[in-house]
């Protein structure tokens, strides 16, 4: 008979306890939900960076393999130059195939052109105007 009298009092008590928990504010609520957004991102950042960091760590053993230069030749097609100790292999690379094209020895590799610095902020715009002019021409 106990259980039946305590049957009421056992369901009137989660009413209670919700009552008499404090509102949640909106702006705690996107505090929270930001601070949890930046926590998420800062571990993606930081395990990407390492991963990066381990594809790295390769052994630098003389006469390995090394890409000595690449160019896009189609949207998934590229010609590779390759170093293999003093040879060079000229490779067509394509998805699910890689071809050679050709091989030198690199010796026979012509010299790499020198890069020219950055335009200062001058030249810059009188390049522009040039172009500029060109293109008003054609």
């Amino acid at each position: 008979m106990k259980r039946i009298t305590l049957l009421p009092l056992l369901t009137a008590l989660p009413a209670t306890a919700a009552s008499s928990a404090p509102p949640i504010s909106p702006a705690g609520s996107l505090v929270q939900m930001f601070v949890g957004l930046g926590i998420t991102l800062a571990l993606l950042i930081g395990g990407l960076h390492v991963l990066k960091r381990l594809q790295g760590v390769r052994g630098k053993a003389p006469g390995a393999m090394r890409i000595l230069g690449a160019t896009s030749v189609g949207t998934r097609e590229k010609v590779v130059l390759l170093g293999v100790g003093k040879k060079v292999l000229v490779l067509g690379v394509s998805p699910g195939r890689i071809s050679t094209l050709h091989t030198l020895e690199s010796d026979e590799l012509p010299a790499p052109e020198p890069v020219s610095p950055m335009p200062v902020a001058g030249e810059f715009a009188g390049r522009l105007r040039q172009f500029m002019e060109r293109r008003r021409e054609h």
